[in-house]
């Protein structure tokens, strides 16, 4: 079973939910909590580093 979990910055309110991630063998997953029936987005790790790198600046 894959453990989901939602960004610290997901709101609390009906729709304000936004982003899930996942921890996978060798992959982050990230999806819309909104959406979880319409997949996710797989990047390894280094990638993964690199985009939370890149959405801190």
């Amino acid at each position: 079973m894959t453990t989901w979990r939602k960004s610290s910055y997901s709101g609390t309110q009906v729709g304000s939910e936004c982003v899930e991630v996942a921890r996978f063998a060798e992959e982050i997953a990230v999806r819309d909590s909104k959406a979880p029936e319409a997949g996710h987005l797989a990047l390894d790790r280094q990638v993964f580093r690199a985009l939370l790198a890149a959405l801190k600046r």
